[in-house]
């Protein structure tokens, strides 16, 4: 089926045929698309567009990336099937691996995964040597490269689990996750949280880091100043703000 660019629900539309894409070439999980269904109620409630509370914390999280030491960047099969390109440019851009790391883990899952991305211009993609692993997790998700997000100092993890942020964080890692929802462990335990569609949120972390100031100092003073429970509140007041409006234009018809 063609999808007209005129159609109100292109994108969104695009990014489903893209995920189902991936299903059939092994790339992305089942589950994922059950994953991705559940976030995109979130982008309803959010209007589909960026807040400016998920603008403060993106610009956050391009400081965090940017006076990181070791930062990785964590690739699951969703991240790989809707937005391979932009987190490829994203690693460039900080000259920091890509580490494959995937809850349904095969290792033909797994080797798919990384030829998607060496394929469309990664040059340093980890994940297949899992010589190490993060405490306090039971499942394959625990399994990483030593020499990868093991050791980093900060890791983004878009549309990572509640139970493996935590564990991140307590290994004293500064961990950045994009997840449209505000409320799921993984929003409340990390230390960055962009609420924010993946697409706009990588396009968004991408622009904040070419415009944003080189100065150590001044990336450290954000930093210094940013809650991300304090933020979250905001996004919640947001939404609420939103569905308050949604509520007062339904009673006006």
């Amino acid at each position: 089926m063609i999808i007209p660019e005129t159609h109100p629900r292109y994108k969104s539309l695009m990014a489903r045929d893209r995920l189902v894409a991936c299903i059939k070439a092994g790339i992305t999980s089942q589950q994922g698309l059950i994953a991705h269904g559940r976030g995109e109620a979130f982008d309803y409630l959010i209007g589909e567009r960026t807040l400016s509370s998920t603008r403060r914390a993106t610009e956050v999280a391009a400081a965090m990336l940017l006076i990181a030491d070791k930062p990785v960047l964590s690739v699951n099969g969703n991240v790989a099937a809707l937005v391979a390109k932009e987190i490829i440019e994203l690693s460039k851009l900080l000259n920091a691996p890509l580490e494959v790391n995937i809850f349904y883990r095969t290792e033909a899952r797994a080797r798919r995964i990384k030829e998607l991305l060496e394929n469309q211009g990664a040059d340093n993609v980890l994940g297949d040597k899992l010589d190490a692993e993060i405490p306090g997790i039971e499942h394959a998700r625990a399994k990483v490269d030593r020499e990868g997000i093991y050791s980093a100092d900060v890791v983004l993890a878009p549309l990572e689990d509640g139970d493996r942020c935590k564990a991140l964080v307590d290994m004293g890692k500064k961990v950045i996750t994009i997840d449209l929802n505000p409320l799921s462990r993984t929003s409340k335990q990390a230390s960055v949280s962009i609420v924010d569609n993946i697409e706009r949120a990588m396009k968004n972390i991408i622009s904040a880091l070419k415009a944003g100031s080189k100065s150590k100092p001044d990336l450290a003073a954000l930093l210094l100043n940013y809650d991300n429970n304090v933020n979250l509140k905001a996004v919640i007041e947001e939404i609420r703000d939103r569905l308050k409006q949604e509520e007062l234009n339904v009673n006006l018809k």
